[in-house]
């Protein structure tokens, strides 16, 4: 049963990948497979020899001699726990896309697009990429995908142009992410786990996550596509709203409050958000002079939004559902390969076949290999359960170099494949990216610059 549940993977994840040449949206075929694998699993819970218990990162004993009701009572516990895990990333996901839509109603955008007084390529590159990484690290990599990308549609006019940009700004993402330990959730489930300490992730893995970002980009500056000088956005003919520099750095300041939010009450970042999104909402609504209400459903003409109806419905209504349905699927999908321990072995599997041993000289190297291989791993499937098995994998103290390894490869290494992040599949949401085509275009400069920043962390290693 187990070999049927991969293949259903297998084939839904190319299906996935194909998504232009079948002519079937991805959504589909990510949430019939999620449908298609827990299904498999219920009905076939009693030919399972091993669980992974999510909540303690393990696998369990003695699951094969439970009775029938209890796997069944621990399958719907367990379902249970990874649909409020995704739900917490969709919750948040929504809180900020609706923060950035509301900004884009008071045309906040504006503010920043008069502030590119350039039309330079490269400059441009620049800009995004820097941006990218520094607020990556502020307010996560997934958050700050969505707010650039939303920036760059703004400014950015040609499509085929605008998905080179947000390739790099994926991978610039991604970096930022990496160093900072409320930047990425690999980072964060090992600064919670007493694996890393904020000083010394950002001693160890500050300059390798820069040179992550800054190689590719160089590189990238140097390509046909970042060359000249590029057709922006023209400006709208409406007068400018006199609240859209206002709503921007409100808007902005919401979102960035959200981690210092979970850092002074320890709740889950959604709640922050969805904190921040009342309060934005409620200066969107007394700014446009709309009765304050959240959940009227009354129906309206997208023409006549703006002057009739709450700026907080006109956002939920330009939300991509489609990308959190996407997400949704793609999620549960690779929890239920987590939930039978198949990933938890691919990683234990790849731990002995490499040969792990001890602490010495050679042991290192093995163990650099094994780490470097988990980075490529979680371009392929999701680096969440990977670095929950590398968590049961190793058990080296607080603040071991191996830790900031593999924080800088799982948060890192995702950069490779379009949907190897979190980043990377928002991005592909909202541009509508190709998979073949990020993989021709992107990947390798990702590749690049995920080695340069793995033998910068190995040179560091060895000085500090």
């Amino acid at each position: 049963m187990e070999t049927v549940i991969i293949l259903v993977f297998v084939f839904g994840y190319l299906a996935i990948t194909l998504e232009h040449n079948i002519k079937i949206d991805k959504l589909i075929p990510a949430l019939v497979m999620m449908a298609i694998s827990w299904a498999l699993i219920s009905l076939g819970i009693d030919d399972f020899s091993q669980w992974f218990d999510s909540a303690k990162h393990s696998l369990m004993e003695n699951f094969g001699l439970l009775p029938h009701e209890e796997k069944m009572h621990l399958m719907e516990e367990t379902l249970l726990h990874h649909l409020g895990k995704t739900a917490e990333i969709l919750v948040f996901l929504l809180g900020a896309m609706t923060i950035v839509e509301i900004i884009d109603y008071f045309d906040g955008f504006s503010t920043i697009k008069s502030a590119v007084k350039f039309n330079s390529r490269k400059k441009l590159l620049w800009m995004f990429s820097i941006l990218a990484f520094v607020l990556s690290a502020i307010i996560d990599n997934l958050t700050a995908t969505i707010v650039l990308i939303s920036i760059l549609q703004k400014i950015v006019k040609d499509r085929d142009i605008r998905i080179w940009y947000a390739g790099l700004i994926i991978i610039a993402a991604n970096a930022g992410g990496a160093w900072s330990p409320i930047g990425d959730v690999t980072t964060t489930m090992l600064w919670i786990g007493n694996k890393v300490s904020t000083g010394n992730l950002f001693m160890y893995l500050f300059v390798p996550s820069l040179l992550c970002m800054v190689v590719p980009t160089f590189i990238a500056s140097l390509l046909k596509p970042f060359k000249g000088d590029l057709e922006l956005q023209e400006g709208s003919d409406k007068p400018k709203n006199r609240f859209s520099s206002t709503m921007l750095f409100l808007g902005l300041g919401a979102i960035v409050f959200v981690p210092i939010f979970k850092v002074i009450t320890h709740l889950p970042p959604y709640v922050g958000m969805m904190l921040s999104l009342g309060v934005v909402a409620i200066f969107a609504e007394v700014y446009s002079n709309s009765k304050f209400a959240l959940s009227s459903t009354a129906e309206h003409d997208e023409h006549d939004a703006h002057a009739s109806h709450s700026p907080v419905h006109y956002s939920l209504s330009k939300i991509e559902l489609p990308s959190i349905l996407f997400f949704l699927g793609i999620l549960m999908a690779v929890a239920a390969l987590e939930s039978l321990g198949i990933l938890f072995n691919f990683a234990d599997t790849l731990k002995s076949s490499v040969g792990l041993i001890g602490t010495e000289p050679e042991g290192t190297i093995v163990s650099d290999l094994v780490v470097i291989l988990l980075g490529a791993g979680s371009a392929v499937i999701d680096n969440v359960p990977l670095v929950a098995a590398s968590l049961g994998m190793f058990t080296e103290a607080l603040d071991n170099q191996l830790w900031h390894f593999i924080a800088y490869s799982a948060g890192t290494g995702g950069s490779m494949l379009i949907i190897g992040s979190a980043a990377g599949v928002v991005a592909m949401g909202m541009e509508k990216i190709d998979f073949f085509w990020y993989l021709k275009k992107i990947s390798w400069l990702a590749l690049v610059g995920f080695l340069a920043g793995a033998i910068a962390f190995m040179v560091m290693r060895g000085i500090l």
